[in-house]
């Protein structure tokens, strides 16, 4: 009934398994890819047509992570998988960005990539098995596919880089690089670290790739087995007529546009250079002016290409290794806890940052278990960014993805939960975008941190890469434009302290780079990256040294982990008269460290007081302002803090022989009293005698072994 083929091979100790035969068999190309207890379907399906009336190609790619792989029920109402959590929506892009060039230029069918994760063993990733799976299901398929790729995760543990590490070993890696190939080339890189080297990096990609040869070189077998046909898709050649027709209207309207250093302008120009095309154009030729509008931009293309190789003149005028002008302003909200206004050329981020609670913490719910997040930064990139109108919708696949690059360029450098113990939330709102937003994102992410002052260990920088290929000739350009990134053949993102890189995003559009180009982006983007710190410190060179007045001051006291109980009372009773009473917010874990968060520092004290008398413990030779709280014939109750009391008998009320407890007290009277003994069962005994007159002896003996507080009324 199944005619299954498997290849397998030993990959970091481990048996990584391709098989394709058994399951998802109508799918055009189906793989189960499976290492350690990780296994993941991948399917690819391309329609039979091409879509009509399209100038782009039209791939999509979903990675669903479903909870029965792990074991799990999902929560919720409704019990199934809803939204894509955001770590399937970033390796949806993961998969996405090595394949997309792939594929035959003019090849116009819907195509659709799904990874779906069937089982997970929580130590190996699904991620880079999906794109295996990709490239796998589209290299056996009919689909026209120019691979196979593949991809390793590269960490750095214990001073050894190891190939695709156990979720363990990451917790422990000062490195997180996924590296995407070809048999010949790196065609993608995704990694964050903690100041490592250009060099290190350099030598976890050559790493990484020597074994994507390995899964290539398996890809094939598995071809040999079980490949189809590809389909024949017709060459896409220009119409040397066309190109012709186009070639002096472009000369004499097109290149004075890329001779414009201003955006809007350079557009504007452009659209009048398009309009003068299409008016020239015959009735005849306006039945094809797409394609004349095509070769426009061909043209515009190779002019910027020749412009770049030929003359070392960029589009704004700029030498390839050119900074565009910084401006670093921070404070500039008034209300916020930190905030940062960062312009480069006609790139801006507005960035702030808030502080909060532990209650703020994020939940991931997530295949390997549950965890809470403390640092979150999310990526906006509104419409009016662009000069253009267009609904807003919730958060693109975009935004998600830088917002991640941005947060594992920064996270590095946050102190830990003790130094600092609140949740830390930044928001990117990207006021305007020429290129490279995600890194000004970064710049400003941590202008805002400091103008917060959160206590970071050293500024972050990032800078946006572009390379432009023909042949042997190559020019690398520092901090690409938008029409740059467009028209070049990579988008090589990089960001880092003074001392080394925190977080790399590669994207080739070509075959792939070697590593000697790859070698002289890296050092140009780290000279790069020490420019723009220089002009972020002009604007502030360390975190501030106190937190804004309008964030929570966070207090973290220590109590007895027996005692929570006290503190939060029966149902919840108890702490929620505490925040009721001091209008703070308490968060207490289950070591006893206790988090007091307040803006006004006398409501935090009182807080903080009511908490250490719920606590707090009878000290033998301590004189405390006690309550009655219950007279008796031989003696008095008296409660020495909320929740603790001892017994004050009537021999101890006074030096003067006593007849009568009542001639001295009366219940809900404030007496002193000195704690004469506590006894093996935790009985306090009080002296009143002991407190007024020091000088007198008490019947006291002191705590007996194995004594503790007495306490009346059970958990508080």
């Amino acid at each position: 009934m199944f005619d299954t083929k498997t290849v397998e091979i030993d990959l970091g100790g481990r048996a990584l398994t391709i098989e394709t035969g058994r399951m998802a068999r109508q799918a055009h190309g189906a793989v189960v890819v499976s290492y350690g207890g990780t296994v993941v379907l991948v399917t690819a399906v391309a329609a039979e047509e091409p879509r009509e009336g399209i100038d782009f190609f039209p791939l999509t790619v979903n990675f669903q992570s479903k909870t029965f792989a792990a074991g799990k029920i999902p929560g919720g109402f409704f019990k199934r998988e809803g939204r894509p959590p955001d770590y399937d929506t970033l390796a949806s892009r993961l998969i996405d960005r090595p394949i997309r060039p792939l594929f035959p230029k003019g090849f116009r069918s819907e195509t659709q990539i799904i990874a779906t994760v069937l089982s997970h063993d929580s130590q190996n990733s699904p991620d880079v098995l999906g794109i295996v799976g990709a490239s796998a299901a589209l290299s056996i398929s009919d689909i026209p596919f120019q691979g196979p790729i593949a991809a390793v995760r590269v960490g750095y543990v214990d001073g050894e880089y190891v190939v695709n590490p156990t979720l363990e070993q990451l917790e422990r890696s000062r490195l997180n690089l996924v590296v995407a190939g070809t048999r010949d080339a790196v065609t993608m890189v995704e990694s964050g670290s903690k100041m490592l080297s250009e060099e290190e990096v350099l030598k976890a990609i050559e790493l990484g790739h020597a074994e994507i040869r390995r899964i290539v070189e398996l890809q094939d077998r598995l071809v040999e087995q079980a490949g189809k046909p590809k389909r024949e898709i017709p060459a896409v050649e220009p119409d040397p007529e066309i190109e012709a027709r186009v070639a002096p209207i472009f000369a004499e309207h097109g290149v004075a546009a890329y001779n414009e250093p201003r955006k809007k302008a350079r557009y504007a120009l452009l659209r009048q250079a398009k309009k003068a095309l299409v008016e020239a154009l015959t009735e005849e030729e306006r039945l094809r002016e797409k394609e004349y509008l095509a070769a426009f931009d061909d043209l515009a293309k190779r002019h910027v290409r020749r412009m770049i190789l030929e003359e070392g003149r960029r589009i704004d005028g700029r030498g390839l290794a050119d900074i565009r002008p910084i401006d670093c302003q921070v404070g500039v909200l008034p209300r916020t806890h930190g905030s940062a206004l960062f312009t480069r050329g006609e790139t801006q981020a507005l960035v702030v940052t808030t502080l909060g609670t532990s209650s703020d913490e994020q939940l991931i719910d997530a295949l390997e278990g549950e965890y809470y997040k403390r640092f979150m930064l999310h990526y906006n990139f509104p419409p009016f960014s662009v000069g253009e109108a267009r609904f807003l919708r919730a958060p693109s696949r975009r935004e998600i993805g830088h917002g991640a690059l941005a947060e594992r360029a920064l996270e590095p450098l946050l102190p830990d939960q003790e130094t600092f113990p609140y949740t830390i939330r930044v928001v990117s709102e990207v006021l305007e975008s020429n290129g490279s937003s995600s890194m000004a994102t970064v710049c400003g992410g941590s202008l805002s941190l400091m103008d917060a002052g959160v206590p970071v260990a050293a500024p972050v920088a990032g800078i946006a890469m572009g390379l432009i290929i023909e042949g042997d000739r190559y020019a690398v350009l520092s901090d690409i434009l938008g029409d740059e990134d467009h028209l070049g053949d990579m988008d090589f993102k990089v960001a880092g302290t003074r001392e080394g890189i925190t977080a790399l995003q590669m994207d080739i559009k070509v075959a792939g780079i070697t590593p000697e180009i790859m070698r002289q982006a890296l050092e140009q983007a780290r000279q790069g990256r020490l420019h723009i710190l220089g002009e972020m410190e002009k604007a502030i060179s360390a975190p501030r040294p106190d937190i804004s007045p309008y964030a929570p001051r966070i207090t973290v006291i220590k109590i007895n982990p027996e005692k929570i109980k006290d503190v939060i009372g029966p149902g919840g009773k108890m702490i929620r008269k505490i925040i009721q009473e001091t209008q703070t917010s308490i968060d207490i874990e289950d070591d006893g460290s206790v988090m007091i968060a307040s803006t006004n520092e006398e409501q935090c004290k009182k807080a903080i007081k009511m908490i250490e008398d719920l606590t707090q413990e009878a000290e033998v030779g301590r004189v405390y302002e006690g309550i009655v709280r219950r007279v008796t014939d031989y003696g008095a109750f008296v409660e020495i803090f909320p929740g603790t009391d001892g017994l004050l008998h009537i021999s101890e009320i006074d030096k003067e022989r006593v007849n009568k407890v009542t001639d001295y007290m009366k219940e809900g009277d404030t007496v002193p009293v000195k704690v004469i003994s506590i006894d093996n069962t935790g009985r306090i005994k009080l002296s009143r005698k002991a407190a007024l007159y020091p000088d007198e002896p008490s019947g006291g003996n002191g705590r007996e072994e194995g004594g503790r507080n007495h306490r009346r009324g059970g958990r508080r």
